[in-house]
């Protein structure tokens, strides 16, 4: 699907290249690029933001123009062609006032981005839609990637739109509705006895093998773009101004460094001020790299031991862009917490039962946070606070079913998968 925009052609991206998001160095924008070939760290996309702002206030006049959601920003995300665009109508999801549960919590303004509302149930189609249009743009003609689950569902489902091949690797213990969703929407589904850093390294060694393109977390450049328009949609929520303080659930934090990014950007476009919400991160006891590497005052992660935690989205033992989410974290004057896992299934019932909806136990997290941040200070009674709702809470909540395809996390168990596979 390709949106209404009354004609074909030109998207007026201002895309001028990539930049190690460590190193800084420049690389060109228009061929395809997984990380820094200088550190293996992320690559991100650099636009001409002057030019932007021009396009994009001519365009805020022009009630011709129909488009909503993520592609409503094409100014600023790197796709440079209508005809190369995937899309499922993502985006334009409400900010909405959770007045029972900022009662509850002694916050006078608590308001809910509700990003289960996206058509795969999860923020993540936000980063497909143009992670998936970009790699296609570039010439990619199949996909693998690893995930704990809502990506999963979210690669299958754009890669359908435009029938493309796609592989995804998830540990066994994942939602078995993310495993479906993949299955469903036709991509092939491999679990493995192990954790998502397993998952990744068989994704690594089946692209390899086969030339299809990997879209892991922050190991592309785009997927962070489509995660960005959070944070330009929530500052037009706002009237062009921005929350004191953001909650959000940190994963790999791809969402927390896009809106970072996005803030930056519609500063050099004029569109916001230099003030900046606190960026609380949030994370569960049992897998918590980024709170630890953020108390310790570290600059990156050391990765997490037997991660184990319900909420298979915050089960991430280690990200490529720790530095770039501890350093937002640090510069807004915002912390990081760590939650037990024992409040998630109450939370999530408490937030349901208070108007918030039937969130995920990520998104759960978030709310079982603001207990301890109001305690500490973190967070004070008369200031407006953004918590993300990131993903619907059936996704994350069903019985557990028979498994599908099920493989050990030991190289020498892959080799006779591996060998099933070849170059197209």
């Amino acid at each position: 699907m390709h949106p209404n925009t009354d004609g074909a052609g030109a998207t007026g991206s201002t895309l001028t290249h990539l930049e190690g998001g460590l190193s800084h160095a420049s690389y060109p924008a228009d061929e395809l690029a997984t990380t820094d070939p200088l550190d293996g760290r992320p690559l991100l996309a650099r636009y001409d933001l002057e030019r932007a702002a021009r396009t994009l206030s001519d365009r805020q006049h022009d009630v011709r123009v129909p488009i909503r959601g993520v592609w409503r920003w094409h100014d600023m995300l790197p796709v440079r062609d209508w005809s190369n665009v995937v899309t499922l109508g993502e985006g334009s999801t409400p900010l909405l006032e959770a007045s029972r549960l900022g009662h509850a919590y002694d916050i006078r303004r608590l308001l809910v981005k509700a990003e289960s509302m996206n058509p795969t149930g999860s923020f993540k189609a936000r980063g497909m839609t143009v992670a998936v249009s970009r790699a296609r743009e570039l010439g990619a003609t199949s996909f693998v990637m690893p995930s704990a689950g809502n990506a999963a569902g979210a690669l299958a489902a754009y890669a359908g739109v435009v029938g493309i091949p796609a592989t995804v690797v998830m540990p066994s213990d994942a939602p078995i509705v993310n495993q479906a969703e993949v299955a469903a929407c036709g991509a092939e589904l491999i679990l493995v006895d192990g954790l998502i850093s397993d998952c990744g390294r068989l994704s690594a060694r089946i692209a390899e093998r086969t030339g299809a393109f990997n879209l892991s977390t922050l190991k592309e450049p785009y997927r962070v773009e489509g995660k960005k328009t959070m944070g330009i949609e929530l500052a037009e929520d706002l009237g062009w101004s921005l929350p004191d303080v953001i909650v959000y659930p940190m994963g790999g934090g791809t969402g927390l460094i896009g809106m970072w990014k996005a803030f930056a950007e519609l500063e050099a476009m004029g569109l916001l001020g230099s003030a900046r919400p606190r960026m609380v991160g949030v994370q569960v006891e049992g897998c918590a790299p980024l709170v630890r590497a953020f108390l310790a005052g570290s600059q990156f992660a050391e990765p997490w031991a037997d991660a184990a935690t319900e909420a298979a989205g915050l089960r991430v033992p280690s990200t490529v862009g720790d530095f770039l989410v501890l350093e937002a974290i640090s510069a807004s004057g915002g912390t990081a917490i760590a939650v037990p896992e024992a409040e998630l299934a109450p939370t999530q019932a408490f937030a349901a039962s208070h108007g918030a909806g039937f969130l995920s136990l990520e998104s759960a997290a978030v709310f079982a946070a603001l207990p301890a941040l109001r305690s500490q200070g973190a967070v004070e009674p008369g200031e407006t606070v953004v918590v993300f709702d990131t993903g619907a809470g059936f996704k994350s909540t069903l019985p557990e079913l028979p498994r599908q395809r099920s493989i050990s996390a030991n190289d020498a168990d892959w080799e006779s998968l591996l060998s099933g596979y070849a170059r197209a």
